[in-house]
């Protein structure tokens, strides 16, 4: 089964409100009714005719659709729907990876779900979307998308980015760091290191692999390793470490294609050298982007 997804404005009306009528009497009665039952060809119209919208087709005939509700630094989801003869064939993860590429210039994407549908909210968490807020009966919930590019001139002001992140983080956190050999992968960890307050310099763990520097403020240990002699997956998780995983924030250098398995919740750091070194200084250009759902509530004005 191919799944075609198109972009449509208020010409696709009749079809967005063919699969929104059919999607939303499927489910089971609410209270109040969804507000998606009260929708006509003219009100459908109107939305479609201010964003846009997406309508997803399978051999040529209409099954999905959403439309799309770009609010401030986030884009809302709207009319969300599947007919009930196309669901489980991946229509829906197509509607949302659509999405994804339609919301340029958003930060993330947003969604309304109805408390009463616990299997609903269940789906959405399974696409990279985490409870935000609750206002009975509506659970909101939020998927971030973007990369975020930080122009750093200097080391001092590299730890200065590290150190303002530790602030964000907690126990069970990951941070995969790429960039080659000496853009300031070890220079950021000492930053996340003196932000987290833990306990020792942080240098480049190469000759140990990895190495634990405990909190001296209550709060996690920050494990730091260098992945790059090792062979795979097994021989990360099965380092000999003071602490596990789950009380830590953990910084893998040279992590891509190895680390993503220890969680799936990441930010992968990619440190990128700028132009030649003048003016006493040697650029960088840091590049942070979320994944999973751990980094809804993640404020990257903050990092500025």
């Amino acid at each position: 089964m191919s799944v075609e997804i198109r972009r449509v404005g208020p010409e696709a009306a009749a079809d967005v409100l063919m699969v929104v009528r059919a999607a939303f009497e499927a489910r089971p009665p609410l209270d109040p009714p969804a507000a998606a039952l009260t929708e006509t060809e003219a009100s459908i119209a109107e939305k479609l005719a201010a964003h846009g919208g997406l309508l997803a087709c399978v051999d040529g005939e209409v099954v999905g659709t959403l439309l799309l509700d770009p609010i401030g630094r986030t884009t809302y989801l709207r009319r969300f729907g599947v007919l009930p003869t196309a669901q489980g064939h991946g229509v829906a993860a197509a509607l949302i990876e659509a999405a994804v590429e339609a919301s340029e210039g958003s930060h993330d994407l947003t969604v309304v779900a109805r408390e009463e549908l616990p299997a609903t909210v269940r789906f959405w968490e399974r696409q990279g979307f985490r409870e935000i807020s609750r206002e009975s009966p509506n659970v909101e919930l939020r998927r971030p998308l973007r990369t975020h590019a930080f122009q750093i001139p200097d080391a001092e002001r590299m730890r200065d980015l590290g150190r303002a992140l530790a602030k964000q983080l907690a126990a069970g956190d990951l941070l995969v760091l790429s960039g080659e050999l000496g853009a300031g992968k070890t220079t950021f960890t000492q930053g996340l290191g003196a932000g987290l307050g833990v306990r020792g310099d942080v240098t480049s763990p190469t000759f140990v692999i990895a190495r634990v520097h405990p909190s001296l403020v209550d709060g996690p240990d920050l494990v730091h390793v260098d992945a790059y002699r090792l062979g795979g997956l097994d021989e990360l998780d099965d380092l000999d470490l003071d602490t596990s995983f789950d009380e830590a924030v953990t910084v893998v250098e040279w992590g891509e294609g190895l680390a993503e398995g220890l969680s799936e919740s990441r930010l992968e750091v990619a440190i990128v050298r700028g132009d030649a070194p003048h003016d006493g200084l040697d650029p960088r250009r840091v590049e942070i982007t979320p994944v999973g759902p751990r980094w809804h509530v993640l404020d990257f004005r903050g990092l500025a």
